[in-house]
């Protein structure tokens, strides 16, 4: 057996290409999978005879044809490019492409092209042509020195071996002409070998559904990819959407045939092969691919060429499009430009405001819609020509020179004394405008000031001499003083407006402004009128104050006669409230304190009588004066909205409801003796009444707790007492009419008892209620002990324990205490059997056990009842032994009623051997008792 030898393919730039190793599913001893084997030999053969057909031969079994070392040799010569071949018909037509676009470099750049054959140093020697063994290896050797000096460092592989037809390193060496001269070289954004040929497959392939390349090996089993990448360079050749994926032997067939057929690749793979295979040779798909890459690859080339070809020729002829659109913007921007400027350069001034405004409309007129568009063509004159330039420099090609005079700098030239024309026109125009806007300005200017001073003049001299001083109260003289003062405040205010108002006027004289005439008449009507509203102010400020010291003395009595009569006529105001209030008092005393209060009243008249007639002696000196100096203005007191009449009508209400609140007050405190009266009646029943029903709810209550005797005594005990609450019933119904007594004299309280008619009658219901509810206990205690049995010694021990653990003593036992009294009984209790019997004792979930529950239960527990098992022997027996019974059996044995009553509700017996019309009298028994769904 030999030893495990490794084929190793090293370059020259230091990095070892993985993609040069054995894969790790060879065999280890020298054995290639039989299949990969198999795909290695066909692909191999079919590429190698596919260069060697160039030179007119070729080879049938690899490991044999190759041993001598002669076709080996031919095989680098020719594709290393030393043997001169006749080309097919593309590669004539791609040549042709090739030297037509090298001619065209030559023409424009003037170099020559490179020159990219072998060097005389990389040539293969000329082989021996011996038979003998060290012929062949001598031979071989050369094609191995070739190899290794194309930069692969060859490990493991001999001449020997080849010599001696090793399959594995023939193969091997195959492989490595193969990466060197097809794949190595493949290059696509940076990568190379194998990637860059897995990212142009991916690349090409990626629009296709159905291909996802991702390897080289099952990822080409269904023949989609190889049909992508002939549709994706010749759509013509094939329709990929007729594809199926799952007909991997007709995709593949298709491929290969149209490929030798059309893309002159000769057939290297077997489809059924690569179908059987479950991972088919990655050194055999990426030969045949490689295939594909460098037919696809060189028809692209040609293809660039061209275009680049048609690129040039474009760029040459939109340069000259550019050059003709140039001279012609320029010629008309020139031409433009003359004929603007003599109209910006004429100054010949206009008389009038319009006129001026015309022009300076005009101007407007050029700068907003004339002159936008030329610059927008001036800076497009500019772009275009050094776009122009730019791309002549980039081509290669010499500078664009414009016509004489038509350069950019003669056009910014000219451009530049329009510029300077527009500016000087500009601001001539702004500058006449001025002037005229500044005349008119001053003529505004003197008609609005004017306007506003005879606006305010107007209807000042009527004011000034009224005589409203003569009739206005004190208060009016003071506020007429006031605006006076105002007035003259505002009259210095405006002398200077006058002042500016013939300033104006004398400036448009100088002016010689052409209506001149009427602003001097307009001026001397403002200064004439200013001097008469002058000598008007002061004579009425005199009549003024003379006015003012009259009415003063007036108002002192006024401030006096404020000053006492809002205090006298708050005290009556007060006083009138109090007389007629309406008083609510419950007793003697509230009335008595009122009496006294009121007799205090009464005491302060003579003091306030005395104040009235000092204020009706101040407004009796007021009328004196005002007919003594004869004062015409209708005088209001401004400190008081009180009149004299008002006082005196108050005053004399105040005198006729003292004795009006005298009667009231003595009439209530009748009313007060006869609500006592009432309150005493009823205070002297109710607390009769009360302990009363107490005391019989104490006896019921001791009676109820009484366990000895038995419930016959204790049911006439019971009897006797309602007995006598029913007599006493009478009782109740006087104090019912006592109440509605106080009640319709509206008497709310009584300090004279605890008890009201609702306490009462709250007890005395409670009363009968405990009465009838403690009998009807002892009657069903009665019938519960008859029915069941139950002696008079259980009931009274269930009693017992049921009152030992009534805590609250509410006459029902809350869970907790349920569950003592039942522990305390011998009970033994889960929380399964305890929530039974509370679903029995309290089935409404109230959570509280009454007695009458208590004794149900405990008569269940206790007494001799009958069971559903006791029933059922019963009808067996009617039924001797049998498991069901008859009708006839039925109506025999039983009462009519009973028996008709069996047989309604009987269920069919569905057991066997039974005769027709049998009934199921053990369901009917456990129905009765609850222990069945019927």
């Amino acid at each position: 057996m030999m030893t495990q030898v490794e084929t190793t393919v090293l370059y020259d730039n230091g990095y070892e290409d993985e993609y040069m190793l054995q894969e790790d599913e060879w065999d280890r001893d020298m054995l290639l999978d039989p299949a990969w084997e198999k795909q290695q030999r066909k692909t191999f053969t079919a590429w190698c005879n596919s260069h060697l057909r160039k030179a007119g031969t070729q080879i049938e079994n690899i490991e044999e044809d190759f041993r001598n070392g002669l076709k080996l040799m031919l095989l680098l010569e020719v594709i290393s490019g030393q043997l001169n071949v006749a080309p097919t018909a593309k590669r004539s037509l791609f040549a042709f492409l090739v030297a037509i676009y090298n001619l065209f470099l030559i023409i424009l750049t003037y170099l020559p092209l490179p020159h990219y054959g072998p060097s005389a140093g990389e040539r293969l020697p000329k082989p021996d042509r011996g038979k003998m063994r060290f012929h062949k290896i001598a031979n071989v050797n050369k094609a191995l020195d070739f190899i290794t000096s194309k930069g692969v460092k060859l490990v493991s592989i001999g001449a020997e071996e080849i010599v001696d037809g090793n399959v594995k390193m023939t193969l091997g060496m195959i492989w490595t002409i193969i990466l060197r001269f097809a794949i190595q070289d493949i290059n696509v954004e940076e990568t190379s070998a194998k990637e860059g040929l897995l990212l142009w497959c991916q690349r090409k392939t990626a629009p296709y559904r159905n291909v996802n390349v991702q390897n080289f090996h099952v990822s080409w089993k269904d023949g989609l990819a190889f049909c992508a990448l002939i549709h994706r360079h010749r759509p013509d050749l094939l329709d990929y959407s007729k594809l199926n994926k799952d007909d991997p032997l007709g995709n593949l067939n298709l491929a290969f045939d149209i490929a030798e057929k059309h893309l002159d690749i000769p057939k290297m793979l077997d489809a059924e092969d690569i179908i059987n295979t479950p991972k088919p040779d990655e050194r055999a798909i990426m030969t045949y691919v490689s295939c594909f890459y460098h037919a696809f690859a060189g028809a692209e080339q040609a293809e660039t060429a061209a275009n680049r070809i048609c690129k040039v020729l474009g760029v040459n002829q939109e340069n000259e499009k550019l050059m003709e659109e140039y001279e012609r913007l320029a010629s008309e921007l020139l031409e433009w430009i003359r004929r603007t400027t003599p109209w910006l350069e004429n100054r010949t001034p206009e008389k009038t405001m319009v006129e001026m405004q015309r022009k300076l409309e005009d101007f407007r007129d050029y700068r907003r819609m004339h002159k936008p568009p030329k610059v927008q063509e001036k800076c497009q004159l500019e772009i275009n020509f050094n776009t122009l330039q730019t791309k002549l420099r980039i081509s290669n090609r010499p500078a664009f020179m414009p016509s004489e005079g038509k350069m950019v700098s003669d056009i910014a030239s000219a451009w530049q004394g329009l510029e300077q024309a527009e500016k000087g026109y500009e601001e001539w125009l702004l500058t006449e405008i001025r002037r005229l806007e500044r005349l008119d300005h001053l003529a505004e200017k003197f008609r609005q000031k004017a306007t506003n001073h005879e606006t305010w003049a107007s209807g000042k001299e009527l004011i000034l001499s009224q005589k409203d001083y003569e009739t206005a109260t004190l208060t009016e003289i003071r506020a007429l003083l006031r605006k006076h003062e105002a007035f003259e405040s505002d009259l210095a205010a405006h002398q200077d407006r006058v002042e500016q108002i013939a300033a104006i006027a004398q400036e448009l004289n100088e002016l010689d402004y052409h209506d001149v005439a009427a602003v001097n008449q307009r001026c001397q009507s403002i200064c004439d009128l200013w001097d008469r509203l002058g000598t008007l102010t002061q004579k009425r400020r005199e009549s003024l104050e003379r006015t003012e010291k009259l009415l003063e003395t007036i108002d002192q009595l006024f401030l006096e006669f404020g000053k006492r009569s809002a205090p006298f006529n708050n005290w009556m105001e007060g006083a009138m409230e109090d007389l007629q209030d309406m008083f609510i008092v419950h007793t003697i005393e509230e009335v008595q304190s009122l009496i006294a209060a009121h007799e205090q009243f009464k005491a302060t008249l003579p003091e306030a009588d005395g104040e009235r007639q000092a204020i009706v002696g101040i407004h009796n000196e007021v009328q004196k004066i005002s007919q003594s100096y004869g004062i015409k203005a209708n005088i209001i007191n401004p400190y008081s909205t009180i009149t004299i009449e008002e006082l005196l009508n108050k005053w004399d209400k105040v005198k006729k409801l003292v004795p009006q609140r005298d009667g009231a007050l003595q009439e209530e405190m009748s009313h007060q003796h006869a609500h006592e009266r009432l309150r005493r009646q009823f205070a002297a029943q109710a607390n009769l009444i009360g302990p009363w029903i107490q005391t019989r709810m104490e006896e019921i209550g001791r009676c109820s707790l009484e366990i000895g005797g038995a419930l016959e005594d204790q049911m006439t005990q019971l009897k006797q007492c309602e007995h006598v609450i029913v007599a006493y019933k009478p009782n109740i119904d006087k104090l019912e009419g006592d109440h509605q007594l106080i009640q319709e004299s509206l008497v709310f309280d009584n300090k004279h008892t605890n008890y009201t008619m609702e306490h009462i009658r709250v007890g005395w219901e409670l009363l009968l209620t405990t009465i009838a509810r403690n009998i009807n206990e002892i009657e069903t205690q009665i019938l519960t002990r008859d029915a069941k049995g139950i002696s008079q010694q259980q009931m009274n021990e269930f009693r017992s324990s049921f009152n030992h653990f009534d805590r609250k003593k509410n006459g029902a036992m809350d869970t907790d205490d349920f569950r003592a009294c039942l522990i305390s009984m011998g009970y033994d209790l889960g929380e399964v059997e305890f929530a039974r019997i509370m679903l029995l004792v309290d089935p409404s979930a109230t959570g509280m056990v009454s007695f009458q529950s208590f004794i149900d239960f405990m008569t269940r527990e206790t007494a001799d009842t009958d069971t559903a098992e006791q029933v059922v022997a019963s009808f067996r027996i009617l039924a001797a032994d049998k498991p069901y019974i008859l009708v006839d059996e039925l109506r025999r044995e039983l009462p009519h009623d009973q028996a008709e009553y069996c047989i309604m509700r009987m269920p069919p017996y569905t057991g066997h051997g039974a005769p027709p019309g049998a009934l199921d009298y053990t369901a009917f028994s456990t129905a009765l008792y609850g222990e069945s769904d019927l």
